[in-house]
């Protein structure tokens, strides 16, 4: 029974530390994609990240941008 709660907490944490995508972040901004890739482009919105080729957000600052605005 340890192990389940155990792995739960673990599956939490590692939700929480992931990178978004722009999808994740514009369902979680209630926006369109493309509006994130115009204010990324315009730097405006949230902060964005590259990785590679692909664009990522990262939750907590997200989180802060919206708190900001």
């Amino acid at each position: 029974m340890r192990t389940k709660t155990v792995a739960v907490a673990v599956t939490e944490h590692r939700r929480e530390q992931s990178l978004w995508s722009v999808k994740d972040a514009a369902t979680y901004l209630r926006i369109p994609p493309k509006t994130l890739y115009e204010w990324r482009y315009k730097g405006d919105g949230p902060p964005s990240h590259r990785v590679g080729r692909y664009v990522r957000y990262v939750p907590s600052e997200v989180h802060a941008w919206v708190r900001s605005q």
